[in-house]
Formats: structure tokens, C-alpha cells, sequence
């Protein structure tokens, strides 16, 4: 899906993804937790990539759904990327690391000038 930069349409992601999400066989709280990761990396291409669009896919495994969100925006250094400091949490800065740590697996590539992909799977049945 190709979907334009604006934050109102963030809500017909996550609704889209509890729908595919449920169709497979998923509990409540992963469904829960794939609405937040996926709400995360999409603000995120919105925020972050100065793109006017980005796109999603959904891909479902024999034992679980991946969530792909692309952008064509200006990238970052995900090597020197800074770890949120948990004891003194700030409003922004918290996002990768949801998403790390609702979801099974989860990859970010990005180069400058070239976006940023966010690639995460959750496994059925598989407790964090």
C-alpha cells in the first residue's frame, strides 16, 4: 500500500494491520502490540523522512506476519543511532526502541538520500 505522509491515515494502518492480523490467528495483545510498532515506524517515516509518501507491506509467513514500512526520504545513521535513556525517558525518542521490543524481529536499513526501511516480523504464538 502506498500511503500519502499525513498522520491521519495512521489509523487505517492500524485497523488494516488488526484485520490482517486476526485473519491469521493472532491473540488480542499481539494484534495490541502490532497496532503500537506499526502506529511507531509510520510516524516515523512521517516525521523523519521528508518524503510525501511511504509504503507498506504486509506479508504473511507460515508461522507469523511480517510488516514492511518504506520510505524514499533522506535516511539516517541507524549504526550511530542514540539508545533511549529508560531512567530519564524524553517525549520523542522512544519509538525504534517500541517497536524492538513489542515485535519478534525487526531490521532497519536506511542510507542517506535513499529512506529507510523498517522490516518487522511477530510469530504466532511466541511470547516476548
Amino acid at each position: 500500500m502506498e500511503i500519502t505522509a499525513n498522520p491521519e491515515y495512521v489509523g487505517i494502518i492500524r485497523l488494516t494491520t488488526s484485520g490482517i492480523a486476526n485473519k491469521i490467528g493472532f491473540s488480542i495483545d499481539d494484534i495490541e502490540d502490532m497496532k503500537v510498532a506499526v502506529s511507531e515506524a509510520c510516524t516515523n517515516a512521517i516525521k523523519h523522512s521528508n518524503d510525501d509518501v511511504f509504503n507498506i507491506t504486509f506479508s504473511r509467513l507460515e508461522n507469523g506476519l511480517t510488516i514492511e514500512i518504506q520510505d524514499n526520504g533522506k535516511g539516517y545513521d541507524v549504526e550511530n543511532s542514540v539508545q533511549p535513556d529508560l531512567e530519564n525517558p524524553k517525549e520523542n525518542g522512544l519509538g525504534l526502541f517500541i517497536i524492538q521490543t513489542l515485535m519478534d524481529d525487526v531490521s532497519i536499513e536506511s542510507k542517506e538520500n535513499q529512506g529507510t526501511i523498517v522490516k518487522m516480523t511477530k510469530y504466532l504464538g511466541v511470547d516476548i
